[in-house]
């Protein structure tokens, strides 16, 4: 019985590691904190953000220029991303636990660059619009 126990909670553990283990070595992702992604939102106007939290989340306050598409609808929603396919997309949510989720659905539908808020909005000294 314990071994059972253990196994499962070994596949747990890895299960809300996969995704962050994933984005540390992809290539095609950089992890960037709060400052470098203002930096980022400031030099790039092509630059796709991506904010998958909730839509009652959004509505608190949110960059000026996102998008909203929250984490459990990206997958389903993959397609009205298209025209960005090639841009570079800044993606986060409110403290970095939902947007390795993400980060590797768009890997997996083969967009990039992308640009990871690590702590998401908790680490974002910009201006949000509500």
């Amino acid at each position: 019985m314990n071994s059972i126990l253990t196994i499962i909670a070994i596949l747990v553990i890895a299960s809300i590691l996969y995704p962050k283990i994933v984005i540390k070595f992809n290539k095609n992702v950089k992890t960037v904190s709060g400052k470098e992604a203002v930096r980022l939102i400031r030099e790039n106007k092509d630059l796709v953000v991506l904010d998958v939290r909730s839509k009652g989340e959004y509505q608190t306050g949110h960059i000026s220029t996102s998008k909203l598409m929250p984490v459990n609808e990206l997958a389903s929603r993959i397609t009205e991303l298209e025209k960005f396919r090639g841009k570079a997309i800044l993606v986060h949510c409110a403290s970095g636990g939902r947007s390795p989720k993400a980060v590797n659905i768009l890997l997996k539908n083969k967009f990039g660059p992308i640009y990871h808020m690590n702590h998401g909005l908790a680490d974002f000294n910009g201006n949000l619009k509500k």
